[in-house]
């Protein structure tokens, strides 16, 4: 009667009663199909190991690690690498993983993959991921472990390799680079040199030593010139008093001398002091001037007076005086002086003129200094940068090279599991016992939904809209004619009432 009008709590305890034996059959069917078929399904065994990260063993702050990679993100590229098919399928055939003709290579090294599981451990700490775990499926106990070690094995070699290898190829990349950097640093070095030994003197740490030397060598000069000029005015006296000496003793020797020989001897006099003031001036200078002036004047004289007679002429010379002599000595002493410090002056202007010429040059010099020693800054400043890097990378890699960096360790080796994770019988028993009842429960909906008999009044009313004026009970003991059928009336389609309605 479902559909046809609205039940109460009596009628569905009525359907319980008459279907009760229908879902309990459905019911120990399906509790008995689950456990059948947890029988019948291959059994899966899981080993799992617990690997786990250990931080090198020497503080970062004395070696710095060279692989700085994320670990999450190396541990994804070493499960590529490892579940490749050239690494998978040596253990599949070791360990003749699922046998059978039924599956080719590519079927069990897609199978084997799948049985394979990589977890990470979750870690509330910041530092990042402590471990992980490594489990396998297979449906032998003995199996499941031995391929489950095989596989963590093959992540911590191969983290061992991959850390080596990439703290060599740091290392040799490093050295190839400071290499380089070497060759260039001394290419920079030999530009260098070169500029310096060019522009020596000239180069702009040397300007204020220029400067400074350059005033000292015009307080030099101006030494110089006062001793130049003191040793000209001494030899200007010493001059005119040889000549006055040397007049004097002609004059005593001939008191009736002839005029003409004292004029002879100081136009000699004149000659060799104009001789010795060449040496030293130049032609323009006032005092050669002077004396040429003199000398012009005593030969007009010479010329104009009378001539000499020829005893005189031949006449001895009669020698200097002692005072005379010392006189000249000193005059010649004070000509040498001068001739040195004319020389000293001269040498003096040179060497000024030589600075003024570097003081004058040293913006240029400077200019093109500067770029030379930036170049040879950056590549001495990116040797050293190198050369810091490589020394670390070394000391990296020895330590990879020791084993005393990041690795991988086993924490809890391979188990051999004792029963099967799958199937679960109880789960398999609980499922089928579930959909047992279930499909029970449909089945006896359907028939109630399909069975039209009358059992009550509200029956009536809802199929005639007729009340209902007596009713006749269930007579005990009296032959029905469906009384045989009345067993297997929960299956029947024209099922018949319990008892006959009369209007």
């Amino acid at each position: 009667m479902l559909g046809h009008r609205d039940l109460t709590m009596r009628d569905y305890v009525g359907i319980l009663k008459r279907r009760f034996w229908l879902m309990l059959i459905f019911a120990i069917a399906g509790l008995a199909a689950g456990v059948g078929i947890s029988y019948v399904l291959p059994p899966q065994y899981i080993s799992i190991t617990k690997v786990l990260i250990e931080q090198q063993k020497v503080s970062e702050d004395y070696v710095k690690p060279v692989v700085k990679e994320d670990l999450e993100g190396r541990l994804a590229s070493m499960r590529e690498q490892i579940l490749s098919r050239s690494r998978i399928q040596p253990i599949i055939e070791r360990f003749s993983l699922y046998p059978g003709s039924k599956y080719t290579m590519d079927d069990r090294v897609e199978l084997t993959q799948k049985a394979i599981g990589i977890q990470p451990m979750p870690s509330g700490q910041s530092h990042g991921m402590p471990g992980f775990s490594i489990t396998f499926k297979a449906q032998d106990a003995r199996t499941a472990q031995l391929v489950c070690g095989e596989i963590t094995s093959l992540f911590v070699s191969d983290n061992l390799k991959a850390r080596e290898q990439s703290a060599n190829g740091t290392t040799d990349f490093l050295k190839q680079q400071l290499a380089d950097s070497k060759r260039n640093l001394d290419e920079q070095d030999a530009r260098l040199a070169a500029f310096q030994q060019k522009y020596i003197g000239r180069l702009p740490e040397q300007k204020s030593s220029n400067v400074n030397t350059l005033q000292s060598l015009t307080t030099q000069l101006d030494a110089a010139t006062q001793s130049m000029n003191r040793a000209q005015q001494n030899a200007t006296f010493l001059e005119a008093m040889v000549s006055q000496q040397a007049q004097e003793q002609q004059r005593q020797e001939s008191p009736a001398g002839s005029s003409v020989d004292e004029r002879h001897s100081q136009l000699k006099a004149l000659l060799a002091q104009k001789q010795e003031l060449e040496s030293l001036y130049t032609p323009d200078h006032p005092d050669v001037v002077a004396i040429s002036r003199k000398i012009a004047d005593l030969r007009a004289e010479i010329a104009h007076a009378p001539a000499k007679s020829a005893p005189e002429a031949d006449a001895v010379a009669t020698p200097d005086s002692p005072q005379l002599q010392q006189l000249k000595a000193q005059l010649r002493a004070a000509q040498q002086a001068m001739s040195v410090a004319k020389k000293e002056q001269s040498l003096i202007e040179q060497q000024i003129r030589a600075y003024e010429s570097r003081i004058e040059s040293s913006p240029m010099v400077e200019e093109e200094y500067k770029q030379v020693t930036r170049d040879h800054e950056t590549a001495l400043q990116f040797y050293n940068a190198l050369l810091t890097k490589m020394n670390e990378s070394s000391m990296a890699t020895a330590l990879e090279r020791r084993q005393q960096g990041e690795q991988f360790s086993v924490m809890d080796a391979p188990n051999l599991p004792d029963a099967p994770t799958f199937p679960n019988r109880r789960i398999f028993a609980s499922g089928g016992l579930a959909v047992g009842l279930l499909l029970g429960v449909l089945i006896a909906c359907l028939l109630e939904y399909r069975d039209t008999s009358l059992r009550n009044e509200m029956d009536i009313w809802a199929f005639t809209k007729l009340p209902t004026l007596a009713a006749i009970s269930h007579i005990d003991h009296f032959s029905h004619p469906s009384e045989s059928r009345r067993r297997w009336m929960h299956f029947s389609r024209t099922n018949k009432p319990a008892e006959s309605v009369l209007e």
